[in-house]
């Protein structure tokens, strides 16, 4: 039974909210003043603080300052009759968990302490790793696939294309790529494209030398040379200028690079590029060279967005609040019902937006566990065509989800329908028949082409 220490000089109001508490099913403990509450906590521990602010002697700014320099404070709800904007902020800036006005109702206080003390606490994540920053979490069936290509290519010196909608991590096998291949002691180096003018793009790549070019005032290396011997991230490669396109496929083809006003200089570097842009559409349109494509697509790497990986989002979440942790400082947890919101959640901005979100509730919750009532921002981002995989009934829910895991064996699959069916664990005949219900005909247009008529 979780004990909650009441402090405040009121003794009316302390009885109140003892009775309150005890009939919510708490420990309620008192304290007439804040010398008696600090001497109550050294001898005892509370689960929660409810603390008046206005109190002779020690007031309770001072005494929220003490308690939170204590080790492994507990969270502490400030009540006060005379709410004013300096009080409130003081009060979270020194740690509080919340700021109430009195007088304070029995739904109010039942929701306090609920937010004080979630009822279900899922267990936490360890601490994060010196590397955490560079960690591929994930263990849905479409992260694992991608796991296994990285082990495939990480020794590899072929060149890799990853795709998939902005803010799915592709940076991050990117890393992965090279952190667990054999060059992972030389230099990991990273461009967006679409970050820098196309005017200092070339230079930015191959480098220069002293008076290439007005400003030119020094020589610059470019990132291809910096990353010799190691690996080049050519971030947003899709949003490359059609003429520096023509340069880079040069250098792909050769090796060599030659700087802005230089000669040419041999380079030993493993190329991984990556886009959130339609590539073949972009081909047909003559917006991206063709050439190029086919030279940059060696290994093409798709990532699924975060909505089809609902397996991985609490493990996600639990990742990016351990990073959010101080130094020396347990992470907080994720309540079930948290974990259910996060769940619920559409994700229109993928893995970036999660990793932001669990950053906001590190910086805004003072309680050791996130409640769901702490992500109530996320409604707003909730577009209202959404789908909703647990709204009907059972059938439909569960046609839903057919269908979408469908649709990502397909994609993963590049439309092979056999390795979508061996992925799925069906039957290819059973497969072309939900294709056909689902209408997905446009999704899978190769069989087994490559000769196989049977499944195994």
């Amino acid at each position: 039974m979780p004990t909650i220490l009441i402090v405040d000089d009121d003794a009316a109001l302390r009885d109140s909210l003892a009775e309150a508490l005890a009939d919510l099913g708490h420990n309620p403990a008192e304290a007439a003043d804040g010398e008696a509450a600090l001497a109550w906590l050294q001898r005892r521990r509370a689960d929660a603080v409810l603390l008046d602010l206005r109190m002779p002697g020690l007031d309770g700014m001072e005494v929220l300052r003490r308690i939170q320099a204590s080790p492994d404070p507990p969270p502490v709800a400030v009540l006060t009759a005379v709410p004013t904007a300096a009080n409130t902020i003081e009060a979270m800036r020194l740690g509080a968990a919340d700021h109430l006005a009195k007088p304070v109702g029995r739904a109010d206080l039942a929701a306090l302490i609920e937010r004080l003390l979630p009822a279900v606490p899922t267990a936490g994540p360890p601490a994060a790793s010196p590397d955490a920053e560079a960690d591929l979490v994930g263990s849905s069936a479409a992260m694992r696939e991608v796991q296994k290509q990285i082990g495939l290519l990480a020794d590899s010196d072929a060149t890799v294309l990853i795709t998939g909608e902005t803010g799915t991590g592709k940076e991050v096998v990117a890393r992965a790529i090279h952190r667990h291949g054999r060059r992972a002691g030389r230099p990991f180096v990273a461009v967006n494209c679409a970050a820098i003018p196309a005017e200092l793009l070339e230079s930015q790549l191959f480098g220069h030398v002293r008076g290439a070019f007005t400003g030119a005032i020094a020589d610059r290396v470019g990132s291809f040379r910096e990353a010799d011997r190691g690996t080049l991230f050519l971030d947003e490669v899709g949003d490359m200028d059609p003429a520096l396109q023509a340069k880079l496929l040069r250098v792909l083809q050769e090796r060599f690079v030659t700087p802005v006003g230089g000669r040419p200089v041999a380079v030993d570097v493993r190329v991984v590029a990556a886009t959130h842009r339609d590539l073949p559409r972009a081909v047909r349109e003559g917006r991206f060279r063709e050439d190029l494509y086919y030279r940059i697509g060696v290994v093409p790497l798709s990532l699924p967005p975060l909505r089809e990986r609902l397996a991985d989002i609490v493990p996600l979440a639990e990742h990016f609040l351990a990073l959010a942790a101080p130094r020396g400082t347990p992470p907080k947890r994720l309540s079930a019902d948290a974990a259910a919101r996060l769940l619920a959640h559409p994700w229109p901005g993928n893995v970036r937006e999660l990793r932001n979100a669990m950053e906001r509730v590190a910086a805004l919750v003072r309680r050791p566990v996130v409640a769901a009532s702490d992500l109530g921002f996320l409604q707003a981002a909730d577009a209202p065509g959404e789908q909703d995989w647990l709204a009907g009934d059972l059938p439909g829910a569960l046609a839903r989800v057919e269908e979408a895991m469908i649709r990502r064996a397909l994609r993963l699959s590049g439309g092979n329908r056999a390795q979508a069916a061996r992925q799925l664990g069906i039957h290819r005949q059973l497969l072309h028949a939900k294709i056909a219900r689902y209408g997905l005909e446009a999704f899978g247009k190769r069989d087994a082409g490559e000769g196989s008529g049977s499944e195994n």
